[in-house]
């Protein structure tokens, strides 16, 4: 780094990686690094550890991170992840003067505002209504859901804090609800989370094989949507495709619930992997067949962002907004 200045420091911590970046005087994140979080006992050694790479230990003073966690006390306990911390201590341990800690999908549904038309792709059709309410949620390690509201007066929108990945799944089909028969054998909550996300997407193909009498290979999130997009496996078409149809039913009782009619983007790291299919798997109808409800959902637009650091763009956004 050259003299000048100190940049502030903005992460986003998720279940399996930390991604790191700086922000400046322009406001815009740049020098993104990702790391493993398995690669690191605690948070503060991976934040040294991107500071380091940066020549900036002791320089930084101020920093926002983005938590997959609900975030309600000093002390953090991560969903997906087998790290805590305290705020304070975190702060104290890289000598910062400030540091915040916000939802790591309160800070994605803050970028989205900050997104250009070449960051996100719609799915179906529909037009977003200037001033509603947005929904954002996207399924990774775990399922994040968080949603913009208009703030009264000013123009700008509220992101909210929820763990909305957690609500309870209903099934919509009968082989949803005998996959959802199963998994509460396993689970004492069967959320959507446990369903629409990257091990959710296990849960599926593990369950379908077992409901069928085949046994299950060991497969990744990532080899079971390969081999479905590539059609080499039947079960992994049909956990894929049911992955795709849940999300839809999830994303629909969002918009529901919000009046979302400023449209639902859905972030995350696994939709972009298999857009393609993704654009003619269930997901759209199943995001419109709400009985009664399909004329209010019809026009509301659904879009896929495929911008690859959302949550950088929020938290960015953060750092202007609180003028720290």
């Amino acid at each position: 780094m050259t003299d000048g200045p100190a940049p502030f420091l903005i992460a986003d911590i998720g279940g399996t990686n930390a991604r790191f970046a700086l922000v400046g005087a322009t406001g815009s994140p740049f020098n993104e690094q990702v790391l493993r979080c398995a690669d690191y006992p605690t948070l503060q050694e991976a934040a040294l550890a991107y500071l380091q790479a940066q020549d900036l230990v002791g320089r930084v003073k101020t920093a926002t991170f983005a938590v997959a966690s609900p975030i309600t006390s000093d002390l953090v306990r991560m969903t997906n992840l087998a790290w805590e911390f305290s705020i304070t201590a975190v702060g104290r341990d890289l000598g910062l003067d400030r540091l915040d800690v916000i939802n790591d999908f309160t800070a994605v549904a803050l970028g989205i505002p900050e997104l250009g038309p070449d960051d996100y792709t719609q799915v179906g059709e529909g037009e977003p209504v200037k001033g509603s309410p947005i929904g954002v949620l996207g399924p990774g390690s775990g399922l994040g859901v968080s949603a913009l509201v208009p703030a009264v007066g000013d123009g700008h929108f509220m992101a909210l804090a929820t763990e909305g990945g957690h609500v309870t799944m209903a099934p919509v089909t009968d082989r949803e609800s005998a996959v959802l028969a199963q998994l509460r054998k396993q689970f004492e909550h069967v959320s959507a989370e446990r369903l629409v996300c990257g091990p959710g997407l296990v849960n599926l193909y593990e369950t379908l094989s077992f409901l069928d009498g085949i046994e299950a290979e060991k497969l990744t999130a990532a080899e079971i949507s390969d081999r479905a997009v590539s059609r080499r496996c039947t079960v992994c078409v049909e956990a894929l495709d049911m992955f795709c149809a849940m999300l839809g039913t999830v994303a629909g009782n969002l918009a529901l619930s919000l009046g979302s009619r400023g449209g639902i983007y859905i972030a995350g790291g696994i939709i972009p992997r298999f857009l393609t299919w993704f654009g003619h798997s269930r997901f759209r109808k199943r995001f419109v067949e709400k009985g009664r409800m399909r004329a209010f959902l019809g026009p509301i637009p659904t879009y896929v962002v495929t911008h690859p650091y959302p949550a950088f763009l929020g938290l960015a956004a953060h750092v202007r907004r609180v003028g720290v």
